[in-house]
């Protein structure tokens, strides 16, 4: 006679917060990227005069232009060609693996593109290399990004969290012409340093336990997230 069914679980609100938690974290954290990887989709254009300077090339000779044409259509071409299957490698592994490793990759690729020890020809060859590396690790990124805030978010607050990623797409684009321009002006491999700060804070999500709680948060809370095996 004493108990009282309709009392609340004693870890409701607990969930809730936590909830709220990872959904801005996700949303921080993918914005950050899908940013990162579009500023690098065209930070390049600018800075090539710079970079083909630096590495003792004329990228407008009869024998260079392909190196010209790699270096300004490769990111986007790579991009273009694995971001779907990217994403599928996301829904089979886990995208939160797929985009984890996503950060790595461009941090490393960027690293070893702004590391470039070779002169001429060769060095353009080290280049494109990378950058196609680079590429790839953008893909994992923008590939399972998007996923990432559908799992975390409500259907009534998807929209929101959609809407900033795609602000940060497009003014990645934009920032990515004018920081090119400048960062050229002082060292053609500034141009890939800047991404290793913004690539090493964005693998350093991969420890906090963020996978972790989103996984709890969709066992325990009636967020609208799809099923752990599809997105962790």
């Amino acid at each position: 006679m004493s108990s009282q069914p309709g009392k609340p679980p004693r870890t409701a609100r607990p969930r809730s917060s936590e909830a709220d938690r990872y959904r801005w974290v996700a949303l921080t954290n993918t914005t950050m990227a899908v940013f990162m990887s579009t500023l690098d989709g065209s930070i390049i254009l600018i800075a090539l005069p710079a970079i083909f300077n630096g590495i003792h090339l004329d990228p407008l000779a009869p024998a260079n232009i392909a190196y010209l044409l790699w270096m300004i259509m490769g990111y986007r071409l790579v991009q273009a060609v694995f971001v779907v299957n990217l994403g599928r490698l996301g829904d089979i592994l886990g995208r939160v693996r797929i985009y984890n490793l996503g950060f790595v990759v461009f941090t490393v690729a960027s690293i070893l593109l702004s590391l470039d020890p070779f002169t001429g020809s060769r060095a353009a060859l080290w280049l494109i290399g990378w950058r196609f590396l680079q590429a790839f690790g953008g893909s994992m990124l923008s590939a399972n990004s998007a996923a990432i805030l559908t799992d975390a978010f409500p259907p009534e607050r998807r929209g929101f969290a959609l809407g900033v990623n795609q602000v940060a797409g497009i003014a990645g684009q934009f920032l990515g012409l004018t920081a090119g321009g400048l960062l050229a002006a002082w060292d053609w491999r500034a141009v890939f340093w800047v991404n290793v700060p913004v690539g090493i804070a964005g693998t350093l999500w991969r420890t906090s336990g963020c996978a972790t709680t989103g996984r709890a948060i969709r066992r325990g809370s009636t967020g609208g997230a799809t099923p752990p095996s599809r997105s962790a």
